[in-house]
């Protein structure tokens, strides 16, 4: 069987293609800020919340690291294929190079399902969350209009409209509109974290991990559950040990996204250095504000009483302690936050689309970037269109744990991948390289699987769905279309290297 496997050499030829070429603009701070700014954002307010109220209680905080540290080792598998194959196309170039085509494409569809409902949901929820903020401070508004009998969601289609103008107008230019709010939202979450300080009470935190007690009703809904405790009859229940760790499968949630970072490989000067430093330096920021805002929340206030709320918040925690004023601020850090997310995740998708279209997996016309901003306007502007309809007219919410395990399918594969590529290459530079391997990339693998079987039944046969769909595409276009085919690589008339573009 040929599995079609792409040479490093010839990814890196691919982005030398003047026709299909990215411009390196991208340094270390704005890689951080790119991760700091799809991981920060409404999340930091709940998810929190919801895990501590409904798994771990005050010891969400050790689910937050434990989530930190899975993430942070599938993050140096990225880091280090990243340096040594630095263009677009995240996992999927990097399975392409160890693992074949067919896997490749597989990835490559998770990852569109990762950021093209990622970016939806958001762009969705940011509507809510501007309708919020705007009453919080007095001002009425309608997040809703009705057209033809549709509730549409005007300020959602708005947002992606804007994003996508600015992302074809140029990546640095993205990145720079990206910072200021990055900055001004990370000011908010320490400013809510330092005045939470002052209502600790240190009575909350006992007991740190609550003892474990059945799920309420929770093994009469199959599709609710787990795929763990609906394959294994284990019994659903809160708290304890095993809450914890649900409780980590919940929040890993918060730190998706540091994967879109590497999509953007190729738009890195200098990446074989500043890609890991980007990634690792964003990763310890977000990190460090996840396991803050927890430590906050659950010493304010019991997480009994968080339970009671039908949904629990930073700003419950809050108004429990009588200050109110707080989900004015709140309600505006999250609508902040949310906005850079889904710039970085509209940025993402185009990217993996970008490599997909150039290999021949899509169409190759999509592939073309703008002579001077060299941009993929094309995908670009597809893209932002569609999820600006789903997110202005359908109801994505029902879709929210298809990101995560779209993301976490991509982490299992390139922890793999890292092991394949040491064996059949280790003659390749490398900026950075995973210490301990193969230890470490397998325990990642590892626990990156152990996630997805805490997510629920039903998201897995949506999961299975889309990568029928996928597989389906794949067979009847791509594998006919791929410009490596069955002759492989070696046969195939690579672009000729014109340098790699530079910076303004």
């Amino acid at each position: 069987m040929n599995l079609r496997v792409k040479s490093v050499e010839a990814s890196m030829a691919d982005a030398a293609d003047h026709e299909r070429s990215l411009r390196r603009s991208l340094g270390t701070w704005d890689l951080a800020l790119m991760g700091i700014a799809v991981a920060v954002g409404a999340g930091i307010f709940s998810v929190g919340a919801k895990a501590a109220a409904d798994f771990a209680g005050p010891s969400v905080t050790i689910s937050f690291i434990l989530a930190a540290l899975t993430c942070g080792l599938a993050i140096m598998c990225y880091a280090e294929f990243a340096s040594t194959v630095p263009v677009a196309g995240s996992a999927y170039t990097f399975t392409y190079a160890t693992m074949g085509e067919l896997l490749a494409w597989i990835i490559g569809w998770d990852l569109i399902l990762e950021m093209f409902t990622g970016a939806a949901v958001i762009a969705k929820y940011w509507g809510v969350y501007l309708g919020e903020a705007l009453l919080a401070v007095g001002i009425p508004f309608p997040a809703t209009i009705e057209i033809a009998g549709l509730e549409v969601s005007w300020p959602s289609f708005l947002i992606v409209a804007v994003f996508t103008a600015l992302l074809v107008a140029g990546t640095k230019l993205t990145a720079r509109v990206g910072s200021v709010f990055t900055i001004i939202k990370v000011a908010i979450v320490l400013f809510v974290i330092v005045v939470g300080f002052f209502f600790i009470n240190a009575a909350n935190y006992v007991p740190f991990i609550p003892e474990s007690v059945p799920t309420e009703g929770g093994s009469s809904d199959v599709w609710a559950q787990s795929l763990f405790s609906w394959a294994t009859g284990a019994e659903p229940a809160q708290y304890g040990i095993f809450g914890l760790l649900s409780a980590a499968s919940l929040v890993f949630f918060a730190f998706i996204g540091f994967d879109v970072v590497a999509t953007s490989a190729e738009e890195v000067r200098e990446p074989q250095k500043r890609l890991p430093r980007g990634i690792f330096l964003g990763l310890a920021i977000v990190t460090a504000l996840y396991v803050l805002v927890s430590i906050v929340m659950t010493g304010m206030v019991s997480y009994t009483e968080l339970a009671e709320e039908e949904t629990p918040s930073l700003a419950t925690a809050f108004r429990l302690v009588g200050q109110d004023w707080a989900s004015a601020v709140i309600s505006i850090g999250a609508l902040v936050g949310l906005t850079t997310v889904i710039m970085v995740l509209l940025l993402g998708l185009s990217r993996i689309v970008f490599a997909l279209s150039r290999d021949g997996l899509l169409p190759r016309w999509l592939s073309k970037t703008t002579e001077h901003t060299k941009t993929p306007a094309r995908i670009q502007i597809i893209g932002g269109s569609v999820v600006a309809v789903v997110a202005a007219f359908t109801d994505v919410g029902l879709l929210e744990e298809m990101i995560n395990i779209g993301t976490l399918s991509a982490f299992v594969l390139v922890s793999l991948g890292i092991v394949v590529l040491r064996r059949t290459r280790p003659d390749l530079p490398r900026g950075f390289r995973v210490p301990w391997s193969p230890v470490l990339p397998i325990i990642s693998a590892v626990l990156c699987l152990w996630l997805m079987l805490n997510l629920t039944t039903l998201t897995w046969v949506r999961f299975l769905v889309w990568l029928v769909i996928g597989i389906v595409i794949y067979l009847l276009y791509g594998r006919r279309r791929s410009r490596w085919g069955d002759a492989g690589v070696s046969e195939v008339e690579l672009p000729t290297p014109q340098g790699a573009p530079t910076a303004d």
